[in-house]
């Protein structure tokens, strides 16, 4: 089982390849005794049913040695409650770089969780033997684009992504 990242005020859970099949067959209520935590209303998402989730099943299963490098629930306070989902877009050796993906929940938007989230995985992948790690940003994208340029983030280019369209690219290399 992948260990948890911890920072001052959150957990980075790792999310559990049966909880993600609950979530797709619609078992919500399976996938929460699995994880042992209530989700919010707004997870998953359509996105998240049609993308995030399935992608996230297929690295898991590919590489099951490896899900330190997936997605994990984002949880905070007591009692405790699920805020977003971060992670990893999957192993390095297998996506060809560390890439980091964090989204909050609207109830807990600004509040300085995904700055916090993003730099305790930034943190674990340089841990980790990474000598860098990269961010892809929607441009109109402001709360995210103040979250990596916080983190010193610079970008180093910009690529079509084929669900979300445009992105620029950031990248934080080890001091």
């Amino acid at each position: 089982m992948p260990s948890v990242i911890r920072t001052t005020r959150l957990e980075l859970v790792p999310l559990h390849p049966e909880a993600i099949r609950h979530l797709l067959r619609g078992k919500r209520a399976e996938a929460e005794a699995t994880l042992g935590l209530a989700l919010p209303d707004e997870f998953p998402s359509a996105d998240d049913l049609d993308g995030f989730l399935p992608i996230q099943l297929h690295r898991m299963l590919a590489t099951p040695d490896r899900r330190d490098w997936t997605a994990r629930l984002i949880t905070t306070g007591s009692p405790r409650q699920v805020i977003g989902h971060a992670g990893f877009h999957g192993p390095p050796e297998v996506i060809g770089h560390a890439e980091i993906g964090y989204s909050i929940f609207k109830t807990f938007r600004g509040q300085g969780y995904a700055k916090e989230a993003a730099k305790a995985l930034v943190d674990w992948a340089f841990e980790q033997g990474q000598r860098e790690v990269f961010a892809s940003v929607a441009p109109d994208n402001g709360p995210s684009l103040a979250v990596v340029s916080a983190l010193g983030f610079i970008q180093v280019g910009t690529q079509i992504d084929e669900v979300d369209g445009l992105e620029l690219v950031f990248a934080l290399r080890r001091h």
